[in-house]
């Protein structure tokens, strides 16, 4: 997986081993209860310690790599058009081609809509937080015709996301006319790659043309 140091599977098993060992330890102190000698200190050590600080930092990097796919991002049931969507071979969408990104396809949610630079991660899932207190105080129990009504974004998509896989710098980019002659529009981010004039909305049928807003 991209960005991934392991399998997401690898990490789910090691905090699961790690939480089991360090509840076999503690029961198994507390049920038999043995003198606190040096051993039963160490074992004490990786129960209370070790064990619980491993489980938490690879359930949580497993837990961080998850929420990057697409289905996650699609388990809200307003987010089940887009993911339909992306995963739509027959849509000449952005969205449903970015999906079929082989470098990050299953992650196209989280690659497209991630907030880049420094500290891009941490603010990126600062926001996700957001969108899930949002969906369960206001969005869990609204219908879906009536969702889509109000769902937008927070702010305009900026072509800075666009740019970090398509740079603008190559030939092969700038030796289309229509590329070359709104350079500086693009750069200078008063031209939305994603426009109806450019290369097409990435949900079209979020647009007033699709049937929604």
């Amino acid at each position: 997986m991209l960005g991934a140091p392991f399998p997401v599977d690898a990490l789910t098993s090691i905090a699961l081993f790690c939480a089991a060992g360090a509840a076999l330890i503690v029961v198994t102190y507390l049920v038999r209860r043995p003198p606190l000698v040096h051993a039963t200190k160490v074992w004490l050590l990786m129960g209370l310690g070790v064990l619980p600080i491993g489980a938490a930092m690879t359930g949580n990097v497993a837990g961080y790599e998850h929420m990057k796919m697409r289905h996650f991002c699609g388990s809200c049931h307003v987010m089940g058009p887009y993911e339909s969507e992306c995963e739509n071979l027959e849509s000449h969408s952005l969205a449903s081609r970015h999906a079929r990104n082989k470098l990050f396809g299953n992650e196209n949610c989280y690659a497209c809509h991630s907030d880049y630079g420094m500290f891009g991660t941490v603010t990126t899932k600062m926001g996700g937080m957001g969108h899930v207190w949002r969906y369960y105080t206001e969005y869990r129990d609204v219908p879906l015709e009536e969702s889509a009504k109000t769902i937008h974004l927070r702010a305009p998509f900026p072509n800075d996301n666009c740019m970090q896989c398509h740079s603008t710098e190559l030939d092969v980019w700038n030796n289309v006319p229509d590329h070359k002659s709104s350079l500086a529009d693009v750069r200078a981010g008063r031209l939305s790659c994603a426009s109806g004039g450019c290369h097409g909305f990435a949900h079209p049928f979020t647009k007033p043309d699709g049937g929604a807003p």
